[in-house]
């Protein structure tokens, strides 16, 4: 595969009909829950899932997603979605870059830049990312 970096994690999806819209092509909205899928899958294999995220009463929130469409997917199409954690400030935001990429082509359909900040799940508020956020999402930023 072509990925912009190494070691990405990756989920694969089918193009299902549920995905395409009134142009025949992928809607983009389903792109956007296709990268919060591959994030939760990539948190939940660090061992960070919802019921650590309730037990801790933290969480990861997008705050802003930079998507660039570049190509379109449509029914059937077997696509790869990457996702890297570029950086964390330790406190309170996380960034992941996301590619999606269409195996049979090489062609790569998406870039996205995603930002996270951390909150307290019961006042929605933001807080201090805890010890196990830290440790744990630092392990796996991607330098390259």
């Amino acid at each position: 595969m072509n990925w912009d970096k190494s070691s990405p994690f990756v989920v694969a999806i089918k193009v299902d009909s549920s995905d395409i819209d009134e142009l025949d092509h992928v809607n983009n909205a389903a792109y956007v829950r296709w990268l919060e899928r591959c994030a939760w899958r990539h948190s939940e294999s660090l061992g960070l899932g919802v019921a650590e995220y309730k037990t801790l009463d933290r969480a990861m929130v997008v705050l802003r997603h930079e998507i660039d469409y570049l190509a379109a997917a449509y029914l059937h199409d077997e696509v790869m979605v990457a996702t890297w954690i570029v950086a964390s400030d330790n406190k309170l935001r996380l960034t992941r870059h996301f590619q999606i990429l269409r195996p049979s082509d090489q062609t790569t359909l998406l870039r996205a830049r995603s930002n996270f900040v951390c909150i307290e799940l019961t006042s929605g508020k933001a807080r201090r990312m805890p010890d196990v956020f830290i440790e744990t999402y630092g392990k796996a930023i991607t330098i390259s």
